[in-house]
């Protein structure tokens, strides 16, 4: 065989020759496996569902236009296709901010706490109070979640911290610096909301306690700026080897 370019199928030299060879001959080229990308210019709808179901963790909109090779709106579009395509079935799309991931639907919820126990994890009413502070008044400090309860929270958001319910989200740039705390992917999951808009509505009494309570906290903070400094480095992420089992 003169062509450099043909890969022989079938017994070599020193097989037993009485097995005759396969009269197939492969090019390199014919074995050359195409790119899916480039064959139909970037991941499908249901593509992006397969990457989405098999993703351990939430995945960035920056990460998607990566690996799935779309622009900004395409990935928008695919992803809004997605979302309609699941409104009906047992998963949803749930976005939070730029993270993206997929949840059970609502409707599902209680099938889904019955096969995995959840039913026995409750939360407090304390926790669940402060949750809902965290919730709606996002990206909210401890201090704002201390004036709207009138206690300490601190035990409590260490809590919801190790039960990833809530998350750190940077820090204020009032004095001291405090830590800004918001809902997680997995508060999201846990509830059944596939963004934060799915929230429902509060009174709008309430709503004016929370902002007046936020007001009060700032204000607080600006003229005792030392009692906030020292109140924030007791206040860091939450120790992993002494979880809050009374949230």
């Amino acid at each position: 065989m003169s062509d450099p370019r043909v890969v022989p199928v079938g017994p070599g030299p020193g097989d037993d020759e009485q097995t005759p060879g396969l009269d197939v001959e492969i090019t390199p080229e014919e074995l050359r496996i195409e790119d899916d990308d480039e064959r139909t210019g970037g991941a499908t709808v249901a593509d992006l569902e397969a990457l989405l179901f098999v993703a351990e963790r939430p995945l960035s909109r920056t990460e998607l236009r990566t690996v799935a090779r779309l622009s900004a709106e395409e990935l928008d579009e695919r992803l809004g296709d997605l979302e309609v395509q699941l409104r009906d079935r047992g998963i949803r799309l749930v976005t939070s901010g730029d993270q993206v991931m997929l949840g059970t639907s609502p409707e599902s919820g209680a099938l889904i706490a019955r096969y995995l126990g959840a039913d026995t994890v409750r939360l407090s009413p304390a926790a669940l109070e402060t949750l809902a502070i965290v919730a709606y008044r996002q990206p909210v400090t401890r201090g704002v979640i201390d004036r709207v309860r009138g206690v300490d929270s601190g035990h409590v958001v260490r809590g919801l911290l190790h039960r990833r319910l809530v998350v750190e989200q940077g820090r204020a740039d009032s004095p001291g610096r405090p830590i800004l705390y918001g809902t997680s992917m997995e508060f999201m999951e846990r509830f059944g909301l596939t963004s934060l808009d799915d929230l429902p509505p509060i009174e709008a009494e309430i709503a004016a306690q929370l902002a007046q309570a936020e007001e009060d906290a700032r204000a607080e903070a600006g003229h005792d700026a030392p009692a906030v400094a020292a109140d924030v480095e007791g206040e860091s992420a939450v120790d992993e080897r002494s979880p809050d089992t009374h949230v």
